[in-house]
């Protein structure tokens, strides 16, 4: 019931964000909670997506995994007639001619996507033409599974407190820690399952409303790997100390494989 609750609030947040943009609440010094901004060219594959639906407009967070290929979360693609993509610029205004900017209406949401408990919450946009790689556009490594206890990095434009509804101008990166999914059912209740994954800082770092689809990411030698979608975040509030909820990005892998063609 919580995490229906939240899917709720979050909607009605997600609508009025885009609207808001435009004014002071652009803010180049915000981050995801408890984070710090990105520089140019630190995660190459981050993609900001609008999206457009029959009802509304909101803003979610995704992942290049190939030339035609972005990674997010089912609540972000579902019901959508129209996705503006933004890659290479970790601003989502202002001059920036490393930034790509593409339009598409294609997206597979996977089929068995509960908006109700977010179950599944994966989905996949399809560009209308290839995107031509450059030194500020460039597919995350691979994906890969994910244990308890490992040191990952979360990234968003989202809000970055729970007073101000308001993307961030620039893309925010935190520390966090996945968590057991015991000790996340403690929070958010029997309908965490094994193909979600939760995180957690030192105090209050997590997620926020517009880090939906936004990437999970464990550092490796020489390499970047994808390990998780933002999802869900506690109907508590951004800068309560439970944990923000991902879907677990492998246990896709087969599925993303077969609708790309991508050998991942």
């Amino acid at each position: 019931m919580k995490l229906i609750l939240l899917l709720l609030l979050t909607i009605l947040l997600f609508i009025t964000l885009l609207e808001k943009r435009n004014v002071a609440a652009l803010n180049p010094t915000g981050r995801i909670i408890g984070g710090q901004a990105a520089y140019a060219g630190q995660f190459k594959f981050a993609a900001a997506i609008e999206v457009t639906t029959k009802t509304s407009k909101f803003f979610c967070g995704g992942s290049l995994l190939h030339h035609q290929w972005i990674l997010t979360a089912g609540q972000c693609v579902h019901d959508g007639i129209l996705f503006t993509i933004h890659l290479g610029s970790i601003t989502l205004e202002g001059s920036d001619s490393a930034r790509l900017t593409l339009a598409t209406s294609e997206y597979v949401l996977h089929p068995e996507y509960n908006p109700n408990t977010l179950e599944n919450d994966v989905g996949l946009i399809q560009l209308r033409r290839p995107v031509s790689f450059t030194a500020y556009v460039q597919p995350i490594a691979t994906i890969a599974d994910l244990e308890d206890y490992t040191d990952l990095v979360i990234i968003g434009w989202g809000q970055t407190s729970d007073s101000q509804a308001a993307l961030s101008n620039v893309l925010n990166f935190v520390n966090v820690t996945s968590v057991s999914n015991l000790e996340c059912k403690a929070v958010y209740g029997n309908q965490i399952n094994d193909d979600m994954v939760c995180v957690a800082g030192q105090y209050n770092e997590g997620t926020c409303i517009g880090d939906s689809g936004g990437a999970l990411v464990h550092y490796a030698p020489n390499s970047r790997r994808h390990v998780g979608i933002a999802s869900f975040i506690s109907s508590s509030g951004c800068e309560s100390l439970d944990p923000s909820g991902f879907a677990r990005t492998y246990s896709y892998k087969e599925w993303i494989k077969n609708v790309t063609g991508l050998s991942l």
